[in-house]
């Protein structure tokens, strides 16, 4: 028997009194928030008691808890940690080329399952080197737990080799940061690392000494039943009327997804219809709705379409549902009601008409049973007619005959190639701009890139995370060579573990995107050519499999043959900054 959580509420499915969860029908809904069944992971472990070492202790906690996966590199100060999980049979170890590479995987699993996995580095530069994904994940709301190694005790303070103040690192951007220095705290502090990592959906960080690694504990195991509370917000029913009554007043209303909508992705769709609304996402809720649902627009924004900002641009009323208002995304200021569950983002950058701080989950589906059905045929063929526009012009620019091989093009087979439930993790760059823009994706696609710190070096690590955890799905990350080259010693990490991530890099050999905004603000493009690499050679000699395309008339052929490869492959695209069109 065993417990499985639900990532959005908490609530706890009890297998012993509630059933068995497999059985559960696939459109089974969470009886606290709606969420979907697909929101729920295993928690329970089996709880060992008995006389164990502080390190044993903790890692047990963590498995009891849900925690499934330890992301890190083996070093002098965390050895007492790493030999528990050796001994440990509910936690797999992965092991990667560097400490920034697993804080991105720690990361991207917060940002893909909602649950948290570890980063573990020791004490000193491996400390250090977490910080970047770590701030990755504390500015995208994902929960991650880092443990970091720390000297003895009784060296701490004294100047000791890789000895640095590592509290006061990690302070800043912690919603939890402790040290562990009594063995009768192990359980308690791992407990909390997680609770707080869950429910403020952020960075938790626990130092343990070296000498308190291996101390003997007691402290009991407890599993997470009974032990957090379900959080399942709604606003009081008058003001869901009040909401009701403002949409039914609009005449060009635009429902606006974003990341936090993900969770009532389907109401989302069945309230637009319902109402007669364009459907516009933000780059990160991509994929939320169908891109080829006749009332989805586009993404808004920066990378988003002249389709979407038009619609916007025109509405009476803009329905924005889990977004966090980033200065990329350029929601305009007019007529609004905001849907949030952090009241902190209500209101964040404009006033608003009506803020509805709640879950989506609970939030839309009592809007759809309240607003009135509206039959508006002269907006939907207005809608309709700038949809039309704006992927005729898409399709207009992945001309295949065209060399070197064009951004959109690499796209566009992209697009038809890949599965409708593959996994994509983008890089950042000039090959996330061409995603946004040009990617249709699909709702049961998923989405993983490094939001609003922006961070290259995400889409290879972030691949390698999701793979481990569907090894079943197709795992795709899209790069460029300047984001991959700062990572691509983990492509060995993927061969070791015999992922079967694909990685196709547009080699531009330059950091095309700073390139672009040298020539935008008036600078000399400087020191943004890059010294070309065999890339697919490089993924030969790991041992993985790698292709190399130079000529347009390839790229289909080969994008299909290393879909079809069973392994790690890289397909090498050979495309030029400087022409788009």
């Amino acid at each position: 028997m065993a417990d499985f959580r639900c990532t959005v509420c908490n609530y706890i499915f009890h297998e012993e009194t509630d059933g068995e969860f497999d059985s559960l029908p696939d459109d089974w809904r969470c009886p606290v928030c709606n969420a979907p069944r697909t929101a729920f992971v295993r928690v329970s472990a089996t709880l060992e008691e008995g006389d164990r070492t502080v390190s044993e202790v903790f890692i047990s906690q963590l498995a009891a808890w849900g925690v499934k996966y330890v992301f890190g590199i083996p070093g002098t100060s965390t050895l007492g940690l790493v030999d528990a999980l050796r001994r440990n049979d509910e936690i797999r170890y992965i092991q990667v080329r560097h400490e920034a590479a697993a804080a991105f995987m720690a990361s991207s699993y917060g940002k893909l399952t909602g649950q948290p996995a570890v980063c573990m580095a020791v004490a000193g530069p491996g400390a250090s080197n977490l910080i970047t994904g770590l701030l990755d994940a504390a500015l995208d709301r994902a929960p991650v737990l880092a443990v970091t190694g720390q000297v003895e005790t009784y060296r701490i303070g004294t100047g000791a080799s890789q000895e640095i103040d590592q509290h006061s690192l990690f302070e800043s951007f912690s919603v939890y940061n402790m040290t562990l220095v009594s063995p009768e705290e192990a359980a308690e502090i791992a407990r909390e690392a997680v609770k707080h990592a869950i429910l403020e959906r952020g960075v938790s960080h626990v130092d343990v000494p070296r000498d308190v690694q291996t101390m003997e504990c007691t402290a009991p195991v407890k599993p997470l039943r009974g032990m957090m509370a379900e959080a399942a917000v709604t606003p009081p029913r008058n003001r869901l009327r009040a909401a009701a009554d403002l949409i039914n007043r609009a005449e060009r209303p635009v429902v606006i997804a974003g990341f936090g909508a993900l969770e009532a992705a389907d109401s989302v769709v069945e309230l637009a219809e319902r109402i007669g609304a364009a459907i516009v996402s933000t780059f990160r809720g991509k994929g939320i709705v169908d891109n080829d649902h006749p009332l989805y627009m586009g993404c808004h924004g920066s990378l988003g379409s002249a389709a979407a900002a038009h619609a916007v641009r025109k509405s009476d009323l803009l329905l924005v549902i889990g977004s966090s208002f980033s200065d990329l995304t350029q929601i305009p200021p007019g007529r609004t009601l905001q849907v949030d569950l952090d009241p902190m983002m209500v209101s964040r950058r404009h006033p608003v008409e009506q803020g509805l701080t709640g879950r989506s989950s609970l939030i839309v589906p009592e809007l759809v049973s309240m607003v009135e059905k509206k039959e508006r045929e002269s907006y939907l063929a207005e809608l309709g007619e700038l949809r039309d526009e704006w992927l005729g012009l898409l399709e207009s620019e992945a001309d295949p005959s065209l060399r070197p091989t064009r951004p959109q093009y690499i796209i566009s087979v992209l697009n038809r190639e890949l599965d409708d439930d593959a996994i994509i993790t983008l890089d950042v760059g000039e090959n996330g701009w061409w995603f946004g823009r040009n990617f249709q994706m699909k709702s049961t696609q998923r989405l993983l890139f490094s939001g609003y710190l922006g961070s290259m070096g995400f889409g290879l690590p972030a691949a390698i995370a999701a793979q481990f955890e569907f090894p079943d799905r197709q795992v795709v990350c899209i790069s460029g060579d300047g984001g991959f080259s700062m990572v691509m010693a983990e492509f060995l990490t993927a061969v070791k573990y015999g992922l079967p991530v694909r990685v196709f890099i547009m080699n531009n050999r330059n950091l095309a995107m700073i390139m672009q905004e040298q020539r935008v603000e008036g600078f000399p493009v400087w020191q943004t050519e890059l010294q070309d690499c065999d890339f697919a050679g490089f993924a030969e000699n790991c041992g993985g499999r790698g292709l190399r395309v130079d000529d347009p008339g390839e790229l289909e052929e080969s994008v299909r043959e290393a879909l079809g490869t069973d392994g790690p492959v890289l397909v090498d695209i050979e495309t030029d900054p400087r022409r788009f069109i």
